[in-house]
């Protein structure tokens, strides 16, 4: 099956299901540009992996069933690919682009200064954040920056922080808007994270999500002449043309 890459956004669910019967070329203006199929189950070293389809052209790349947090972990462990675990669903993290990059470097220094001699500390991915909606449903993600203001008090034996981060940043691509907007800004919501940047290169905006109670209490979305400014940080402030210049 041949379909345009417009067409696969706007239906990606609808494909992701035709992929399990047969392999779906994407094409963009007339040129093939990528293929969806799917990865039957196959065993490894007396191991079975789970299920997932891969999406090669795309940021995300994502299983067609429900995967256990164990399979997730043996998944990770054995793989030196990143990868995210939301909600039962494993997505494939792959190399960002020159916009997302310089986006985050320009935040993480105006984040490191406006930080220094504070108990937050800025970090950039990959670092695992392992959120739960309950004790039984574990997530791990990996926020493209996040600023943590409780490090020390919630680091494990193994230097791992299990904490919830109190502002996260992800930089959307075309690929991964929906998960950006939708399930991630649920999940950050739901577990406890105060206040979310959403980075939109294409449209040239930052939107700031504050949270409060689990539900959306303010948001703002910021313009290219414009500061996106923080709500739970006073004083802190990132003009959209320094982070949004390519």
């Amino acid at each position: 099956m041949i379909v345009n890459s417009t067409e696969l956004q706007n239906n990606f669910g609808k494909y992701l299901m035709l992929a399990a019967q047969e392999d779906i070329i994407i094409t963009r203006n007339g040129t093939e540009i990528a293929k969806l199929t799917t990865v039957k189950e196959t065993a490894t070293a007396n191991k079975v992996q789970p299920e997932m389809v891969y999406e090669k052209a795309h940021e995300y790349s994502h299983d067609g069933k429900k995967a256990t947090y164990e399979e997730f972990l043996a998944l990770q462990q054995e793989s030196d690919e990143r990868y995210e675990y939301i909600d039962g669903e494993i997505y494939f993290l792959a190399s960002p682009r020159t916009a997302h990059q310089i986006a985050i470097t320009e935040l993480i220094v105006i984040f490191y200064n406006f930080f220094q001699g504070t108990d937050c500390t800025p970090l950039v991915a990959p670092y695992d954040i392992e959120l739960k909606r309950t004790p039984e449903n574990i997530n791990i993600v990996q926020p493209d920056m996040m600023i943590i203001c409780d490090l020390e008090e919630n680091l494990n034996e193994d230097d791992y922080y299990k904490g919830v981060p109190s502002l996260v940043v992800e930089v959307l691509s075309k690929s991964t808007r929906r998960k950006d907007l939708i399930k991630k800004l649920d999940l950050y919501m739901s577990c406890g994270v105060s206040e979310y940047w959403i980075v939109n290169p294409d449209n040239q905006e930052v939107t700031v999500y504050l949270f409060e109670d689990q539900n959306i209490s303010d948001s703002v979305t910021y313009k290219k002449d414009e500061a996106a400014q923080s709500f739970i940080f006073a004083g802190l402030s990132a003009k959209i043309s320094r982070i949004l210049r390519v």
